[in-house]
């Protein structure tokens, strides 16, 4: 038998967990977060994390807060190669 290549495949869809945790993704890039001092990082986060609590009412607090430490992460700068290689070697 030969198989339907033009089948189209079922995608689920995504969880309300993973569409949260993509638009803050995207509000983050959007809003100019990544260079805002952390003072208004934090103001920032705080006024959408309650967004996102009201537009994702089936989130569990657990769930808000790990967006949330996934976001403030998202925020923080890279950590250069030299400075791995240096704590490594000092080990």
């Amino acid at each position: 038998m030969a198989k339907n290549r033009n089948r189209r495949r079922e995608v689920a869809a995504p969880s309300p967990f993973e569409q949260a945790r993509d638009e803050l993704f995207q509000h983050i890039i959007r809003c100019g977060v990544l260079q805002a001092a952390p003072e208004h990082q934090a103001e920032w986060f705080d006024d959408t994390m309650a967004y996102l609590d009201d537009r994702y009412p089936e989130l569990s607090e657990a769930q808000l807060s790990e967006l949330k430490t996934l976001g403030t992460r998202f925020c923080q700068p890279p950590k250069s190669q030299l400075a791995s290689s240096d704590a490594a070697s000092a080990a």
